[in-house]
């Protein structure tokens, strides 16, 4: 019996997903499909691929030299076939996109919504994680990055600059003397990222030109992984924190949250769309990106948050007429 290609597909997805039901909504299929179809190739080849536990599926030794010889084939030939039927008729197949969870889920989800709209015979699986997946090795088409780029071998398009906020609560700053100065900031209890490398340093831009970043230390009271949480946390007066004004525009709006040093400006990120670098970028995902950077080059959407007018308390003991 012939190996099948949707077999060797679903053994190359099974092996970079870790799991079956995790491949199976790669590629859009039951969890039992995907392990029939495994099956199937392991009979045609006669040997075992794949380790089965109850907790993990691991490839064997002959599953994962198969899968090193595979992968890139099966890679080459997909863009094959999208280079020969991408150049006219509607964006068509499966477009995959990992995020950030606060700016995808606030921001990337209705932008996503309005594309696919417009483009009815393609298939999005969106994947919000605030960790910088490799997206070759994972299968993506495309992810969002926020932040300054490495050295890489990826292809990215600048969306817009991201303006970062340093801001606690007025709770907080009823409490504590507000800094006057970045270095000021030492002396205060902090919320940081949890997942960003040395998420302790806070970098701010020069005070006069032609001089270097400056960088304060931090002491981190709470950690998270998450900007939400972490906007919640200062909320709650439970430190300063810095975060992108993108996740506490609405906050500094309805004045749960205040700038804490309105004057000094933290280092910026930015936000890019980034790919794998292909001779023949498939239409779906230039497209894509085409839309990304139209909608947020321009005035992003945080940007135009509105102060919140409060209406006036009413006076006590207002006589009725």
């Amino acid at each position: 019996m012939a190996p099948r290609f949707e077999d060797i597909l679903a053994f190359i997805e099974v092996v970079k997903a870790g799991s079956f039901t995790a491949a199976g909504a790669r590629l859009g299929l039951a969890k039992s499909v995907v392990s029939d179809r495994v099956r199937g190739l392991e009979t045609a080849l006669g040997v075992e691929l794949l380790r089965r536990t109850t907790r993990s599926v691991t490839p064997t030794e002959r599953g994962r030299d198969l899968f090193e010889s595979l992968d890139p084939l099966v890679l080459g030939i997909s863009q094959a076939v999208d280079s020969a039927t991408d150049a006219r008729g509607p964006l068509a197949g499966r477009l995959r996109i990992t995020a950030p969870i606060s700016f995808g889920m606030r921001y990337l989800t209705p932008v996503i919504s309005g594309f696919a709209q417009q483009h009815p015979d393609l298939e999005i699986a969106l994947d919000f994680d605030d960790r910088a997946v490799d997206i070759i090795g994972s299968g993506y088409d495309l992810a969002i990055r926020i932040g300054r780029l490495g050295d890489s071998s990826l292809m990215a398009r600048k969306l817009c600059d991201s303006e970062r906020v340093v801001c606690c609560s007025p709770a907080y700053a009823r409490r504590h003397a507000m800094p006057r100065a970045v270095e000021d900031l030492a002396g205060h209890a902090s919320i940081d990222y949890a997942n960003a490398h040395a998420s302790r340093l806070w970098r701010f831009m020069p005070a006069h030109p032609n001089e270097s970043e400056r960088v304060i230390e931090t002491r981190s009271r709470i950690v998270a992984n998450n900007g939400d949480a972490m906007r919640d946390m200062a909320i709650a007066g439970l430190g300063l924190t810095v975060l992108p004004r993108f996740i506490v525009a609405e906050a500094l709006a309805d004045g749960s949250l205040i700038e804490a040093l309105p004057n000094v400006r933290p280092v910026p990120d930015a936000i890019y769309a980034v790919y794998a670098p292909v001779r023949h970028l498939p239409r779906k995902i230039r497209a894509m990106v085409d839309h990304l950077v139209a909608t947020f080059a321009d005035i992003p959407p945080w940007e135009m948050v509105k102060p919140v007018r409060k209406k006036p308390a009413q006076q006590a003991g207002k006589k009725s007429r």
